[in-house]
């Protein structure tokens, strides 16, 4: 009877542990947080987090609360996509979010289109994600390398600049800002001539020879295109070589605190760069409470990619709530065309593809005073509808895929 009793009270305690199990929205994060990465990585994970207690403490969403679990990619596909199917197949997530790494994030989505859960990129700024391999079950959480390359376009095409060069990353994403650039401001400007290109493998420990042979060509301006990895050295190596004192570049996210921070007061001055987020700008009430909260939390500023974790916390809070339940299809559903309210204004998620609609904020780097950093002056806002591919474009895109 002792044992008939015992086996009754385990088997009761096994199945609590299930129904508690059950009463969270579980999310699993896989990005990478190992190395150069990581100084953008941290802040999407952390802002998550900061979103989700403040959800969590009101009562959660349906009266569950939210949860997650991370997995270090090491910016390595085979790595980041074994992580995605363990926690999908193991941890049970109701939702998949990261990375930095584009071809990961490529990968995870085909997985989530397979698996039938929904994934969130984060950081990843390859256009393919909500365009040519856009599907129901992937959003994107910041802007893509198509939109980064209409902004850079549009703030490049209001300056003098006549004759261009071209360096950057030699993978998809840098190639994809390149001719993302260059193909809109040859549209706007087309007068604007191309003098040359120059690639190099991420990672490239010595960016002197490139520079060396970019200002021999003496163009007016080079448009830089690189990656999470090479941001930071290639500042650091046209600082070091006074490449920005002789010729201007613009570069993605050379403006942006994740980049900055790392090289103090020794970044470059006067680099054009673009970025979604400053935590100086806008001066609103909404972004100077967000980051006093993040400030206040983790003692430090809040970079881009705490916007991106932040949000995302915020759209799948908001789309539960709308679905009245925890459903897959119904939530999906209630996503599309949603707006949530963020530290840089309202933002919509576009029904069609998926894709969150940003302002882009471009800017010139300089010192100021009460920073031992770099911040982002004279900033120009170009609003999120005015670089969004039309749905004709997303359309054609998609053909055949």
């Amino acid at each position: 009877m002792k044992k008939m009793f015992c086996l009754v009270l385990c088997l009761a305690g096994f199945l609590a542990l299930l129904t508690c199990e059950a009463e969270a929205i579980k999310v699993g994060i896989v990005d990478c947080y190992s190395g150069p990465p990581s100084t953008y990585t941290n802040d999407v994970r952390d802002a998550f987090r900061l979103a989700t207690d403040t959800i969590n403490a009101k009562g959660g969403v349906l009266g569950k609360k939210i949860e997650f679990v991370t997995r270090d990619s090491k910016f390595k596909v085979d790595i980041g996509l074994s992580a995605a199917k363990e926690l999908i197949m193991r941890e049970d997530v109701d939702i998949l979010m990261g990375t930095i790494n584009s071809s990961l994030a490529l990968a995870i989505s085909d997985l989530c289109k397979k698996e039938k859960v929904p994934f969130f990129a984060t950081f990843s700024k390859s256009a393919k994600i909500t365009g040519a391999k856009g599907h129901r079950y992937v959003f994107s959480m910041n802007e893509n390398s198509a939109l980064a390359g209409k902004a850079g376009a549009q703030g490049l095409a209001k300056q003098p600049y006549a004759k261009y060069w071209i360096a950057g990353d030699d993978y998809e994403y840098g190639h994809a800002i390149a001719d993302g650039v260059w193909g809109n401001l040859k549209k706007l400007k087309p007068e604007a001539e191309l003098l040359g290109q120059s690639w190099w493998k991420v990672g490239e420990p010595d960016f002197t020879p490139y520079i060396t042979a970019i200002l021999s060509a003496k163009p007016d301006a080079v448009i830089v295109a690189t990656g999470g990895r090479d941001c930071v050295p290639f500042l650091k190596a046209a600082k070091a070589t006074g490449f920005n004192k002789q010729v201007p570049f613009y570069m993605h996210t050379a403006t942006e605190l994740s980049t900055l921070l790392p090289l103090g007061l020794e970044a470059p001055e006067g680099v054009i760069g673009t970025s979604n987020y400053h935590f100086y700008h806008p001066d609103t009430p909404e972004n100077k409470a967000f980051v006093k909260a993040f400030k206040e939390t983790y003692k430090r500023y809040p970079k881009v990619g705490a916007l991106y974790g932040y949000i995302t916390a915020s759209f799948i809070a908001r789309a539960y709530e709308k679905a009245g339940k925890i459903d897959t299809e119904k939530f999906i559903d209630a996503i599309e065309g949603m707006s949530v309210d963020s530290p840089v204004g309202e933002l919509t998620l576009r029904a069609y593809d998926h894709q969150v609609m940003f302002p882009m904020f471009m800017g010139v780097t300089k010192k100021a005073e009460g920073y031992d950093f770099l911040i982002a002056s004279d900033i120009v806002t170009i609003p999120g509808e005015a670089v969004m591919p039309t749905i004709e474009e997303i359309k054609k895109a998609r053909e055949g895929n």
